[in-house]
């Protein structure tokens, strides 16, 4: 009787399991925001020296990397300022120590973190805040010379502790757009995000001053609310063709609150009982710019457990995936609210692993972001150890958009390994195509010949196309293996399967790296 409990037991313990082994996509967005107001992430504090900022910078890269992230969204202009050399705004004090100081010794954050990315095969999203011109304004607060508050004082408003651009104000819209556009005509990234602040969230008791700017652009608007929604729609829907018009490849994605509006207000929202809604408070129509596909990909901030009564995770992702219209849907993941929240939910350690899960199950969900790079580094109830030795154990691709202007370069020819001390060593020609490569995609098989490379488990690395050689230094097991080597453009269309391969046989001495690096595979 006892053993027939012990296998009836084991048999339901493995069939529970299995509803949890999913095999990895070989494509999944899979990106985290990088907040640099107030030094939420980056750099540790305001006035570092350029050395100190840069090398913070590398080991956070590197860390995501580990944990399988293959995006950064990073934000480079918090509040009017800069975290690059711009001509319309100063230094950012949070980068400085002071606004308007340039680091020391010169360099480019931007430039430094764009290039940091490409060369780890990640994408760089810059994240852009459009509205907020100034956080915590008080009189005593020291702008810099010329700044655009100064400039324009008709174009601002203050609204509790902030002072924030009147979106209503034509003229100012134009300045953001303009703002935004020199940064995609000066930067390789790789898109533009913006998050959830449009209009800003509501203070109990006090109205958005922006009566006298309704009373003369509202035109034949009779609620201010609609006109509102209008001006934020309205600079959206320009500024996405804008980016197109410069650079084709720049994509644009937005990140709101979690909820679009509550279905008690109306049929078409979501099953929630949020306290403010992006519709509602925000003024940010994000379901209308789905409709149109004025953006290319949305990540609602879904930072709520799944289960959770008032906004539960899974019914906002239900809601979300169901208006998507063909665009990438990414879901936000609230890493920061991991034991660390009212809701006992996020005392359990799978819970952000359920939601990635969950995430899986459908087809119109391409990935994850997850809020903040900070968040981690204390490994709260083990997330890392979550991504790196389970979930994102295997790299990924980024999600293909299709309808965005690209194709796929030429393979890489002439690709030869041979087994070094270290490990093997890959080299190949870069192909000479239109486009260039941008990344490449490293595949290994154990073998004489290729399998597909179709399958995410035979995915080894993803790197940038600046060197065309990699170092494998994860091999476990003798004996002889195949790689392929495939060529992704700046979307990553990726070259076909007639791409050479290598086939090199490996001894025992030649086996390196730790033991989990074998273990997984990968570096």
């Amino acid at each position: 009787m006892i053993r027939t409990c012990t296998l009836f037991l084991l048999i339901v313990l493995m069939g529970s399991t299995s509803l949890y082994a999913q095999q990895p996509p070989k494509r999944e967005f899979r990106g985290v925001w990088v907040a640099t107001v107030k030094n939420i992430d980056w750099p540790s504090q305001a006035g570092l020296d350029a050395e100190t900022q840069q090398q913070e910078l590398i080991e956070l890269l590197d860390f995501h990397r580990k944990n399988g992230m293959n995006a950064i969204i990073m934000q480079i202009r918090p509040s009017a300022d800069a975290f690059y050399e711009s001509k319309y705004e100063p230094w950012s004090e949070w980068l400085t120590g002071q606004q308007g100081r340039p680091p020391m010794p010169y360099y480019d954050p931007l430039d430094f973190a764009i290039d940091a990315c490409h060369k780890r095969g990640m994408e760089f999203h810059a994240w852009i805040n459009p509205y907020r011109a100034v956080v915590d304004y008080d009189s005593l607060k020291l702008l810099a010379p010329g700044h655009i508050v100064e400039e324009h004082p008709e174009w601002f408003v203050r609204y509790g502790a902030n002072l924030y651009f009147d979106p209503g104000i034509p003229d100012a819209r134009d300045y953001v757009m303009k703002v935004v556009l020199d940064v995609v005509r000066r930067y390789d990234i790789d898109a533009v995000h913006f998050d959830d602040y449009f209009y800003p969230y509501r203070i109990p008791e006090q109205a958005f001053p922006d009566t006298a700017s309704f009373r003369k652009y509202g035109g034949f608007y009779e609620e201010v609310e609609e006109w509102r929604r209008h001006n934020v729609s309205e600079f959206i829907r320009l500024l996405s063709r804008r980016i197109k018009l410069e650079k084709p490849w720049v994509k644009f994605g937005i990140s709101p609150f979690s909820v679009w509006r509550n279905q008690d207000k109306d049929p078409l929202g979501s099953p929630t009982r949020a306290g403010q809604t992006s519709y509602d408070d925000l003024y940010a129509d994000i379901r209308k710019w789905l409709e149109n596909q004025w953006i290319d990909y949305v990540a609602p901030q879904l930072y709520f457990s799944i289960g959770y009564e008032l906004v539960p995770y899974e019914k906002t992702l239900d809601w979300w995936r169901n208006v998507a219209n063909g665009r990438h849907l990414y879901a936000g993941h609230g890493v920061y609210k991991i034991n660390n929240n009212a809701d006992k939910n996020w005392e359990l350690p799978d819970q952000i692993p359920r939601q990635i899960r969950l995430n899986r199950e459908f087809e119109e969900v391409q990935g994850s972001i997850f809020f903040s790079a900070r968040s981690f580094k204390s490994n709260p109830l083990g997330i890392n150890d979550s991504l790196r030795n389970g979930l994102y154990a295997r790299p990924a691709l980024v999600p293909v958009m299709g309808w965005l202007e690209s194709q796929a370069p030429l393979a890489p020819a002439e690709l030869e390994g041979s087994s070094q001390h270290k490990g093997v060593l890959l080299s190949w020609q870069q192909p000479q195509s239109k486009p260039a490569p941008a990344y490449y995609a490293i595949y290994r098989f154990k073998g004489k010949k290729p399998g597909s490379t179709d399958e995410a488990t035979h995915l080894l690395d993803v790197v940038g196309a600046h060197q065309p050689f990699y170092l494998d230094t994860t091999l476990a097991v003798p004996g002889k293996y195949t790689y392929v080597v495939t060529a992704l453009d700046r979307i990553q269309h990726e070259s076909g399967p007639q791409n050479p391969f290598a086939c090199v046989k490996v001894k025992r001495k030649h086996l390196f790296g730790s033991l989990r690096q074998r273990l997984l595979g990968r570096k």
